[in-house]
């Protein structure tokens, strides 16, 4: 089923077919050694691991600003995290080293030599990944947390140095217990991102 689903998404818009993307799908033992690197690195180095590219910007401006804030209250309250409480809020991060307890681990990568116009295709495959599983019965979760982690990756997978680390994806099933999987995050309305010009005032 994990075949089907990478070729479906294959099928993403890509810029000349360059298709910049690899997939390494770790299952069984081969997971629970990866996810116990991950958990060793994140514990007890998290400070000699960076990122190979910037998710995030150095300096927040709103409306993201405000918008990270509510996403990030709002997890931690669904899960009865305190603000302040920085021991849980650690403990809830380490859980993406796990895949949030996923049978299934996917890390996706991007060939470095390319330029930024393939984080386009790599973004429309990553999506792909989601929907296909979603069509199959299953439930995913896509974690950018793994990008710091890129030696601890190749460490346990040949992953070439071209690569970038760019995300990994948990594939399961969703666990209906877990409070955070209640949380569901905000969207704007569609006036506040899109103007129309030309179109019928009745379209």
């Amino acid at each position: 089923m994990v075949q089907h689903i990478l070729s479906v998404a294959a099928r993403a818009p890509s810029g000349n077919n360059v298709q910049p993307w690899k997939v390494y799908a770790v299952a069984g033992e081969a997971r629970q050694r990866l996810c116990d690197a991950f958990i060793e690195a994140a514990t007890h180095e998290p400070d000699r691991h960076q990122p190979e590219y910037a998710y995030y910007p150095t300096t927040w401006v709103e409306p993201y600003l405000e918008r990270r804030r509510r996403c990030g209250f709002g997890l931690y309250a669904s899960l009865g995290i305190a603000r302040d409480d920085a021991a849980a809020r650690e403990r809830q991060m380490l859980r993406n080293y796990t895949f949030f307890d996923a049978p299934v681990g996917l890390l996706v990568t991007l060939d470095r030599r390319l330029n930024t116009g393939s984080f386009m295709d790599l973004g429309m495959f990553i999506q792909n990944i989601l929907v296909a599983a979603r069509a199959q019965g299953l439930h995913t979760c896509a974690q950018a947390a793994f990008a710091w982690f890129h030696k601890v990756a190749r460490a346990q997978l040949p992953i070439s140095d071209h690569e970038i680390l760019a995300c990994g994806i948990a594939l399961g099933h969703e666990d209906l217990s877990a409070p955070e999987n209640a949380f569901i995050t905000e969207r704007t309305d569609v006036e506040a991102f899109a103007s129309f010009h030309g179109f019928d005032p009745q379209s």
